[in-house]
């Protein structure tokens, strides 16, 4: 049974007028600037945890706090509406707002691409495309937010993400579980990547990683400097220059962020069906930020490059394909 302040959840319920004093989801409308118009659903869940769910932005997670100790890293573009979105390019640098778990995809992740299903930019459509709602509910048992993201065009791909973000009342852990299904009558490419962005004060000076990897590979000459402490955040750095590990993942799929002068620790758990998990290690001022990024191919050069590579996965007409990431936090 689910508890919250230490009591039982029947047995606190008798001493409040509502489940909302103690568990709830606000459902707010965004009323200026680049987020003007967007949907907005907060989250408390009775436990200590609370986070914004974007219906508009392809049912993300932004902001999140455990206990009111900020965990997501938040960027100097903020969560904007979809209208604002730049497609072409590196353009979905403009309006990446950070938050706890950004998607990426759903036919490319990575590096923009030019190739046999047209051109796609950086990290792919998903993320900039509203859902529809089908259930937003508070129990005495669980929050569960649901809806289906489309991501479809006439003579191209349609792929349907049916997404469930769910927490137990009490808990501090919560879930995301993606059914992918090609509606198509074609076969799709198919690019999964969940951009989890982490921040201070969860990151400070003296956090350290934990990843149980099969392998690790540094993407390039900057990643390769820094490989000796690729788990070992330390203090922001003026200039540091971004270092990305990928991971390929062995039977223990998790990732641990730990931070002792904080007593916090955060754990992200992922399915099976998500292979790989890239490291951004990102430790710059006002850019300070660990990315931990499951992804169902551990090739990091986009759909062309994944295509190249014979690592492109396949979506088969009517197929279906299921992802889960959870996310707990703790004290230590």
């Amino acid at each position: 049974m689910s508890s919250a302040f230490g009591m039982p959840i029947a047995d606190a319920l008798e001493r409040v007028g509502s489940l909302e004093q103690l568990a709830r989801v606000d459902s707010l409308v965004e009323a200026d600037g680049p987020a003007r118009g967007a949907r907005l659903l907060r989250v408390v869940n009775g436990g200590g945890l609370e986070f914004d769910v974007h219906p508009d932005r392809g049912l993300d997670i932004g902001a999140a706090s455990f206990q009111g100790l900020p965990l997501a890293w938040l960027s100097s573009t903020g969560i904007a509406a979809p209208s604002h979105y730049e497609p072409v390019g590196r353009g979905w640098l403009r309006t990446f707002g950070g938050g706890l778990v950004t998607t990426c995809g759903l036919d490319s992740f990575g590096p923009p691409a030019d190739d046999e299903d047209g051109i796609v930019g950086m990290h792919g459509r998903v993320g900039h495309i509203p859902a529809r709602l089908t259930t937003v509910e508070a129990t005495p048992e669980r929050i569960l937010i649901a809806g289906t993201v489309r991501q479809t065009a006439v003579f191209a791909e349609n792929l349907a993400l049916r997404r469930e973000i769910s927490t137990e009342v009490g808990s501090s852990t919560l879930t995301i579980t993606d059914i992918v299904t090609n509606e198509g009558a074609t076969a799709s490419p198919l690019m999964v990547l969940y951009h989890v962005n982490l921040g201070w004060p969860l990151l400070d000076d003296g956090t350290t990683l934990d990843i149980p990897s099969a392998s690790v590979t540094a993407r390039d000459a900057d990643a390769e400097s820094g490989f000796d402490n690729k788990y070992d955040i330390g203090s922001p750095v003026a200039g540091f220059r971004e270092q990305v590990y990928i991971h390929e993942s062995s039977d223990d799929r998790y990732a641990r962020v730990s931070t002792p002068s904080r007593g916090i620790e955060l754990t992200l758990r992922y399915s099976e069906t998500l292979p790989a998990l890239f490291e951004w290690k990102m430790t710059a001022t006002h850019h300070y930020v660990l990315g931990l990024e499951p992804a169902n191919t551990p090739e990091i050069n986009g759909r062309a490059g994944a295509r190249a590579a014979g690592r492109l996965p396949y979506l088969q007409p009517g197929e279906t394909i299921t992802y889960s990431v959870s996310i707990e936090v703790g004290r230590i």
